[in-house]
């Protein structure tokens, strides 16, 4: 597996091709509960193996996915790039309240993650969704002065629409912006990706396997968020095409639509990098893999059409989460 490492954005730090999701790792996983050892071992690994950006967010088990990812991190700092995302409130019961990215908040919501992941600062800071009642322009804002100050060393965005990222790059550089995309999300490609190119934003892209529907993944139970994910109620016969046509090319379903996503971003002139959330070492390997799997025009087009985003069936959230995607209202 011959890799070359890509800029994060104009004038972000080189990456890896693949970023590591750490959501679904530890005590409080939104995917049910996940061993801490093999996760550690599961970010080791990916360290090793020259996976550089690890992303988290501080409301991911309400602290404990930080705590955990800074336990890994103890004597390998230097081999990371550390990207979280913040804003999200929760109440006791876990239910989300909304959103909080006033400046105070943001430098607030920042200390805390520097003391849960032991660190003296953070490489990509962002806020994980627009706060209806806080411009855009006063939490770039907030995070610029935490850059100045050292804290903080690149700022990101999630889920925006065109318009927003625009003005948030007014104020500060944007290295790049976090959403979903893949096989199964492709709004992405109409205004976001290019008004990416045009500002030289970088895109990592989560979702890319649709959180396991597209590798044959159910919800595992109670603690499982994708039991209320409207696409896993539907979409069996796109998941099955997937599957024939990656058993066509010798590949398992997720390296097929990894390497899909890769060839999009290269085809487009654009860099995204994917961003998997791997819970063992089994799975990152497999993650990783998708490297070695290359796809030429002829080949994304077929699997296009086998799985045309036409027929994808249900929205990527529950209905009140999907109120919160700038990305959804703007393009």
């Amino acid at each position: 597996m011959k890799t070359h490492e890509t800029s994060l954005g104009t004038g972000g730090p080189s990456v890896f091709p693949i970023a590591l999701g750490c959501m679904s790792m530890g005590a409080g996983s939104w995917y049910g509960p996940s061993d801490e050892a093999e996760s550690i071992a599961t970010i080791h690994e990916a360290l090793e193996r020259g996976v550089n950006v690890l992303d988290t967010g501080d409301f991911y088990g309400m602290g404990k996915n930080e705590l955990l990812v800074g336990k890994a991190l103890h004597g390998r700092r230097d081999k990371a790039l550390l990207s979280v995302k913040f804003g999200a409130q929760r109440g006791p019961d876990g239910k989300l309240l909304g959103y909080d990215t006033r400046p105070a908040a943001t430098k607030n919501a920042l200390t805390h993650s520097l003391s849960r992941l032991g660190v003296d600062h953070i490489d990509i800071y962002r806020p994980a969704r627009l706060d209806p009642n806080v411009p855009i322009e006063d939490t770039v804002g907030a995070i610029a002065d935490m850059v100045r100050a050292g804290y903080v060393r690149c700022i990101g965005l999630s889920e925006l629409g065109p318009e927003t990222i625009r003005r948030a790059a007014k104020v500060h550089p944007i290295c790049d912006l976090q959403i979903e995309y893949g096989l199964l999300s492709r709004n992405v490609e109409a205004h976001i990706l290019p008004t990416l190119r045009e500002l030289g934003i970088a895109m990592t892209a989560y979702g890319v396997l649709s959180r396991g529907l597209l590798t044959g993944a159910k919800p595992a139970g109670k603690g499982d968020v994708r039991a209320n994910m409207p696409r896993f109620e539907h979409n069996e016969p796109l998941v099955d095409a997937l599957a024939r046509m990656a058993a066509e090319k010798g590949v398992s379903p997720a390296q097929l639509a990894i390497a899909w996503v890769r060839a999009k971003g290269a085809a487009q002139n654009a860099t995204i990098v994917p961003l998997l959330g791997a819970r063992t070492r089994t799975q990152l390997r497999d993650t990783l893999s998708s490297l070695d799997v290359h796809l030429d025009g002829r080949e994304v087009a077929a699997l296009e059409a086998a799985v045309p985003a036409s027929r994808v069936a249900g929205a990527r959230y529950p209905e009140g989460n999907m109120a919160f995607l700038d990305s959804e209202r703007s393009g």
